[in-house]
């Protein structure tokens, strides 16, 4: 009788135990169902404001500058790699509502991979304080040069050489504006965050 009793309470044990390994799986489902939500809540956001940046444009000979690559830059930030989606998405929709159909795809692409190269950097930089500035830095540096790079690439095999070396200088002083307006950014909007 001594040996069943220690044998059902291993059992009630055992039993316990697959009960708390259950609920805590059941947890954590909801804990990353809750993330992804805010993930593809915060994308949809982030794809509507780079729109909206890209909107406020001055033009240029063929095409425009514009503020979208800084709300890209502070997206990466937020999002980590993820930022693929909202700075693709919402700049390509830029480039329809514009008139720029010709350039939907590749800035599809352009812009995607700004988002993923400064979002795997950002990701980094999310708490530590002067080598945060400077991944930041390098984060906004690398993903400006895909874009300049990108475009001019597109832009040579569109237009021709001369055209696209004549939009590199617009390109430079858009990817300049989109550092010096993401960075604050980054740290002002961080700060009102943990208040």
């Amino acid at each position: 009788r001594f040996e069943s009793d220690d044998m059902k309470s291993s059992d009630e044990i055992v039993a316990l135990e697959e009960a708390f390994n259950k609920i805590n799986s059941e947890i954590e489902q909801k804990k990353k169902s809750k993330i992804n939500v805010r993930l593809i809540a915060l994308s949809g956001i982030f794809a509507a404001l780079v729109l909206i940046g890209t909107e406020l444009k001055i033009p240029t000979t063929i095409g425009y500058i514009n503020l979208g690559d800084g709300v890209i830059l502070v997206a990466s930030y937020f999002l980590g790699p993820v930022a693929f989606f909202p700075a693709a998405i919402g700049s390509a929709l830029g480039d329809l509502i514009a008139g720029y159909p010709i350039y939907i795809a590749p800035t599809f692409v352009i812009k995607g991979l700004m988002g993923v190269v400064a979002g795997l950097i950002m990701s980094k930089a999310q708490g530590k304080k002067g080598v945060g500035f400077v991944l930041r830095l390098v984060a906004g540096v690398l993903a400006e040069v895909i874009m300049v790079a990108g475009y001019f690439t597109f832009e040579y095999f569109i237009y021709g050489l001369e055209a696209a070396a004549g939009s590199v200088i617009f390109n430079l002083i858009q990817g300049g504006a989109a550092i010096l307006i993401a960075i604050p950014l980054t740290y002002a909007i961080r700060l009102k965050k943990q208040k």
